[in-house]
Formats: structure tokens, C-alpha cells, sequence
């Protein structure tokens, strides 16, 4: 149940018990903590245990501790879906993902990178979770966030692009650990890396901050206030087990809590580590319709996405499978529609 009504001087606005997906505020639509722990991989790198019980398009949340999703060959996740009007942010923390798309973009990343994809015009992806370790557990964590673009931009041209977690601003300082994937904050060396050219996140009016906060017991972290006009919400995430202080307010559990943005706020860590996930940015103040994975003002917005689809598959999918996964001994890497790929190591897994 939601909490009393907070005092009228507290920068605390609310605090409710976490929801699956996140309850959001404009511009973002959705978001969501993934954490599941996947057997060894079997050698279609997929969970090398018994799906009975997990119910393949529908599993969610399974009391096995980790999920199929919409799995498909054997393998979590979600094979071939399209998206129109809005981006995807997909933060990993630990795990990898592979990824590919109707652009003919592929990845395999993870581990602290973060895959940003402006869906805008349309555009079709697979994210499956290959089990790349035989021996040992193969754990995914990971935040997926939906951001919503202005009516302007809701037919901008898809866009993919990796950002490396060794490449992400962060600090890590005195049992703080920081990471700013979008817009800026003090105590950064530099802004988040550039966002896509037609995200909102582009606009320098957006006041858009996307950033994760990991606390060790008593140790503490101050997000300055927004400085930016007009109507800007800021929501944390507490995502696990434990408690914190909230300029001052005991927060026990995973709960969302929603603050004064204009204001400085101080986290404070109880007795066990804490992790935040905070989401901040001017409201577009547009109407949303939304009918799954299309997002558009108007219902004759949606209608024509359907048939768009329909008619063009969003550029069709020029890959032999739904549910693409990459070659076992592939490092992590980000291929490019105009053919480029970049590639880093990833963690040994045996």
C-alpha cells in the first residue's frame, strides 16, 4: 500500500512498494530489473536444466529463479518483436545479452555496457540470453528503460548505439559507485556519452538524467537538484533488499520513491549495500497512446503503425533466425548497419 502523505517540506513527494514493470513518469514509459540466475549453459547455450514449469511467451517472474521470457530455440529472452515512437535503454549490470535488428545491426554486450536503440520510424530486434558458461551459474542482471520521444521526432530514422561500460562516466570513490548514462551531474569528469541524434535525451532542454547508484552500508551520495524549466520528475528505484535514508526518510525495501527534482538530495545507506536506479526528465506534456510495442499520440497513431507493420515488416529481417544468438566464442561487440564492428573483450567464462 502506498505510504502516509509525506510532510509538505520534505523533498520526498512519495514512496510506494516497487511494481513489475515500474510505475514511470513522462518522458519514460516503462522500466524494469531483470536478475535471474541461469543454470550452466547447455550447448545450445541455453539453460541446461528441465523447462517444465516455465511456460515459454509467458514466463515471467518464475519462483525457479530465472525466466524464459519469450525464449525461443531453448534459449531466454525475446526473439524478433518491432517498436515504433519511443527508445530503448538497456543497462546491464552483470550477464550478457545478444542482440540483433531489421537494420542489420548485431551485438553481444554486457557486464556494464549499455545498447541504446531509437525506435522512431520502426524497427525490429532480437534480445536473447545466451548461457555462455557450462561449469557455473550464468546470471543476468539488467534495467530496461522506454523512453518515450516528442510527436516531432516519433518518425525520426532507427538508430543503434553501444556504449561501453569501460567508457561510461563513473565514480567509484569511498564505497560509492556511480554511473551516468544520460545527461550530467556533478562529481563527473565529463557528461554522459551522446545519446542517439534524435533521442529526447539529445534536447539540452530535456533535464533527462538516467544513472545507477550502488551504496555500500553507510556510505552516502548527494544527486544535486535539476536546474533545468518546466515540469521535470525525478523518480528513484530501489531495486533490492535493504534500506536507506532519503534526505532523512527511512526507506526500507524496494520501493519507488518520488522527489523534488529542483532539490539536493542525500542517500545514505543502512546496515547492507543499497542500489538505485534514478530516472529524471521534463515532461513532454503530449498525450501517450500506447497498444504494446507501439507508441504514438493518437489512436489513428497506432493504427497505422499496425499496418505499416504489416505491410513492411519495418525493413524486413535479414537473419536466418528469430531468436538470433551469437557464436559462443564471440567477445562483445556492436555491428553496425553500415557494416563497421567494434569489439571488446568480455569476462572468461568457463
Amino acid at each position: 500500500m502506498r505510504t502516509a502523505a509525506l510532510s509538505t517540506m520534505s523533498t520526498i513527494l512519495s514512496v510506494d512498494p516497487l511494481s513489475f514493470p515500474f510505475a514511470t513518469d513522462s518522458p519514460f514509459l516503462f522500466g524494469v530489473h531483470h536478475d535471474d540466475r541461469y543454470p550452466k549453459g547447455n550447448a545450445k547455450m541455453g539453460p541446461d536444466a528441465s523447462l517444465r514449469g516455465h511456460s515459454i511467451g509467458a514466463d515471467f517472474g518464475n519462483p525457479a529463479g530465472w525466466s524464459m521470457y519469450h525464449g525461443e530455440g531453448g534459449v531466454p529472452g525475446f526473439p524478433q518483436h518491432p517498436h515504433r515512437g519511443f527508445e530503448t535503454i538497456t543497462v546491464t549490470v552483470r550477464g550478457f545479452i545478444d542482440h540483433a535488428d531489421s537494420l542489420g545491426a548485431a551485438g553481444r554486450f554486457g557486464d556494464g555496457d549499455v545498447q541504446w536503440m531509437t525506435a522512431g520510424a520502426g524497427i525490429s530486434h532480437a534480445e536473447m540470453f545466451p548461457c555462455l558458461a557450462q561449469t557455473e551459474e550464468n546470471r543476468l542482471e539488467l534495467f530496461q528503460i522506454w523512453l518515450n520521444l516528442p510527436r516531432a521526432k516519433k518518425m525520426s530514422p532507427p538508430h543503434f548505439k553501444m556504449f561501453w561500460g569501460e567508457d561510461i562516466p563513473s565514480i567509484e570513490a569511498d564505497g560509492v559507485t556511480a554511473k551516468l548514462i544520460a545527461g550530467s551531474a556533478p562529481g563527473f569528469e565529463k557528461r554522459a556519452l551522446a545519446p542517439p541524434p534524435d533521442s529526447y535525451a539529445s534536447d539540452p532542454n530535456s533535464s533527462l538524467l538516467v544513472m545507477t547508484i550502488k551504496l555500500e552500508p553507510r556510505k552516502c551520495y548527494t544527486i544535486a537538484g535539476a536546474t533545468g524549466s518546466g515540469k521535470i520528475h525525478r523518480n528513484l528505484y530501489f531495486y533490492a533488499d535493504g534500506s536507506a535514508t532519503v534526505d532523512g526518510t527511512k526507506v526500507v525495501g524496494r520501493k519507488r520513491v518520488k522527489v523534488d527534482a529542483s532539490a539536493d538530495l542525500r542517500l545514505e545507506a543502512g546496515d547492507a549495500p543499497v542500489g538505485v536506479l534514478v530516472l529524471q526528465g521534463r515532461d513532454l506534456e503530449e498525450p501517450v497512446m500506447q497498444h504494446g510495442p507501439f507508441v504514438g499520440c493518437t489512436s489513428a497513431d497506432i493504427r497505422k503503425a499496425f499496418t505499416d507493420y504489416q505491410q513492411t515488416g519495418f525493413g524486413g529481417w535479414p537473419w536466418p533466425d528469430v531468436g538470433v544468438v551469437h557464436a559462443r566464442e564471440e567477445q562483445r561487440f556492436a555491428l553496425f548497419p553500415d557494416g563497421t564492428k567494434e569489439t571488446r573483450p568480455r569476462r572468461e567464462t568457463k
